[in-house]
């Protein structure tokens, strides 16, 4: 069983290309839902971060306020730093635990969606790595819409994280998110067949 790293930077349309794997009958493990895991009510991970950061960041019923724990990370390396060192080994603990389950079932592979794939160092961990591609014009104008974000804001997201051209150069394969969700889901389903006849070694 081979493990399949998704990333893609933000707006780029990687929830459609994991929903249509979920679809074909493949498992994803997703880092963004194992990033709320270990955050939750009495996990080891929120209480950290309220020993650090105090009882401002949790909300009247004890889950972790988002809003407030971004505005005292966000212009702060150092409590940036702290929230990664504390909560990226949990994560990686949780998915090691994950992909072990999942191994033990017959899957021909596994995909893992990290949006921070290339940023967070982990190329390595995969044996292969599919990367949801659109211009950044694209990303532009999906996240202005979605969220509500200021050209200003937006901006300043996409140049937080990797850039277009460093995600591709990690790239074993590349699904063009720039059309319609029906061509979307026509390359899934292509690179799905793939894998499945090649059983994921490389070419």
């Amino acid at each position: 069983m081979q493990l399949v790293g998704l990333t893609g930077g933000i707006a780029s349309g990687k929830s459609l290309v994991s929903s249509t794997f979920e679809q074909l009958g493949i498992p994803v493990i997703d880092a963004d839902l194992l990033a709320r895991e270990v955050v939750e009510p009495g996990s080891r991970g929120l209480q950290a971060l309220a020993a650090h950061f105090g009882p401002d960041i949790l909300t009247s019923g004890g889950e972790l306020n988002r809003a407030v724990l971004r505005s005292l990370v966000f212009a702060d390396e150092s409590e940036r730093k702290f929230l990664d060192d504390t909560l990226h080994p949990l994560i990686r603990q949780l998915s090691d635990q994950r992909v072990t389950a999942l191994s033990q079932e017959a899957h021909p592979y596994i995909i893992f969606a990290v949006p921070l794939l290339l940023e967070t160092g982990q190329q390595d961990r995969f044996d292969r790595i599919v990367v949801v591609d659109v211009p950044e014009s694209v990303q532009m104008a999906r996240l202005l819409a979605r969220d509500g974000s200021s050209e200003k804001e937006a901006r300043a997201i996409l140049a937080s994280q990797a850039t277009r051209e460093d995600r591709l150069s990690i790239a074993d394969d590349v699904i063009n998110n720039a059309g319609s969700i029906d061509d979307t889901r026509k390359q899934v389903s292509a690179l799905h067949e793939k894998y499945i006849a090649a059983d994921l070694h490389p070419d």
